[in-house]
């Protein structure tokens, strides 16, 4: 069976991904395309955005599949091939703040995923007002570029012709080897961003020798030699309230085995957690996340049916929570155990900090005039760490949602669809630097009637 293509659509906040995605979605193509979308935020809000849906797997009005990413893409992409027969191309909308790099890698890292996907290309989105000021700022939006297959120069129209000019040789001057096309609202031919048969894993590794590297959801292994019974794991107070977490029965210590056993422990990763409080018996082979807000030393119970090597693969490092494991009734009890053999998995890419995002949830009507003068003012003092805001409003008086998007210091907003029977509710989403959460949540309240 022939395998099916996959389109990495990806591009810093507010480039323009939606809107692309919107426009192929749109033309008649003759292609029937599954999304996967992929967000950075609290509150997922492209969704609604797109299309009105609640599921995770909803077929739309031309055929088309939709996806949110509420887990990994290895299992959105299992749960696709179930729905084989109602599509031929998958496209995958990654957050603005997202190295594509990993997910890439997913198409040949796993076995499955590889037999039955192949990765078509990269297509990244620049914003041309902005872009000048982010690869200053923010090292997601260059390897966005330098991974891409196809650069999609957007939003052309907001700068000078000698502006843009000096722009597409920088954007050349990181990635020689891609096509580089410009456009306004993201208006370009659909046959230049998909069924290109692009991407190229060698010169992918030329770009990122460590392509092939992969990019692991815990940062320690523990590996205990346990005979039969019962044993304590316990965790001190760490810099998170919860640890996720899955114990792996005969796990081996030689690299081979660490990597093998990392690998099968990325599709338990996928899997929603199973929540266990102080006390509760952890399950081995299952995803659970441990919670731990009260203070003090918090204990779990680890029973292992026979003498076996067991890996603890964990969100956090041991060092972190002091985590220890430790017989119970019997002889050596509380005496925490040392590993057999640990490993520590360097995570190679981590945001900044200081980036976070703002969701605003709010049921009611808001003033039109206090709205406006709210994000005047919040542009003018903070827009400059504003990467990306979007949403939709009830407008006190309007019968239609009012959708709105912007990037910095431009807004644009303008009326939708009607709200009919659906309750008439605020969601807003910020993505930027240093937010104050709660004093934009308490201003943007001050704009309801």
């Amino acid at each position: 069976m022939k395998r099916i293509p996959v389109t990495i659509l990806t591009g810093f906040l507010g480039s323009g991904k939606t809107t692309l995605l919107n426009r192929i979605l749109s033309e008649q193509h003759g292609k029937r395309i599954a999304v996967i979308e992929n967000e950075f935020g609290e509150i997922g809000i492209d969704q609604a955005l797109i299309i009105n849906a609640d599921e995770e797997i909803f077929e739309m009005s031309n055929g088309c599949i939709c996806c949110t990413v509420r887990g990994d893409l290895i299992r959105v992409l299992g749960n696709l091939m179930k729905r084989r027969d109602k599509f031929d191309y998958v496209v995958v909308e990654t957050t603005g703040m997202a190295d594509p790099g990993p997910v890439a890698q997913t198409f040949f890292m796993d076995d499955e995923i590889r037999a039955e996907f192949s990765l078509d290309g990269i297509i990244t989105l620049v914003d041309a007002r902005h872009i000048p000021q982010q690869l200053g700022r923010s090292k997601e939006s260059t390897e966005q570029i330098a991974f891409a297959d196809v650069l999609v120069l957007n939003k052309t129209d907001l700068v000078t012709p000698e502006e843009l000019d000096e722009i597409e040789a920088r954007v050349r001057g990181m990635n020689r080897m891609a096509k580089i096309y410009r456009a306004k609202r993201a208006a370009v031919p659909v046959e230049v961003v998909l069924g290109l048969e692009a991407f190229d894993l060698e010169t992918a590794l030329v770009k990122k020798p460590t392509f092939l590297e992969p990019e692991y959801p815990f940062e320690w292994t523990g590996v205990y030699a346990l005979e039969a019974g019962r044993y304590e794991v316990s965790l001190a107070d760490g810099p998170d309230p919860t640890m996720s977490l899955v114990a792996i029965v005969d796990q081996g210590c030689d690299d081979i085995d660490l990597r093998g056993g990392a690998e099968r422990c990325v599709r338990n990763w996928s899997e929603p957690p199973l929540e266990l409080a102080p006390g509760a018996r952890i399950p081995c082979g299952r995803h659970v996340r441990l919670k731990l807000e009260t203070q003090g030393r918090k204990s779990f119970v680890l029973e292992v049916e026979r003498a076996a090597s067991v890996g603890l693969f964990t969100q956090h490092t041991a060092a972190e929570f002091d985590l220890a494991v430790a017989p119970v009734g019997r002889a050596g009890a509380g005496r925490p155990l040392p590993p057999k053999c640990e490993r520590t998995w360097v995570a190679q890419h981590e945001h900044d900090d200081q980036v976070g995002s703002v969701g605003i949830e709010l049921v009611g009507d808001i003033d039109g005039e206090k709205l406006n003068a709210w994000i005047g003012r919040l542009l003018r003092e903070r827009g400059s760490d504003i990467f990306r805001m979007k949403g939709f409003i009830s407008i006190a008086g309007d019968p239609r949602r009012f959708v709105f998007q912007g990037v910095h210091m431009l807004f644009d907003g303008q009326p939708d669809r009607p709200w009919g029977d659906s309750p008439r509710r605020n969601q807003l989403v910020f993505i930027g630097r240093n937010l104050d959460r709660a004093a934009m949540t308490r201003e943007f309240a001050a704009c309801r009637v």
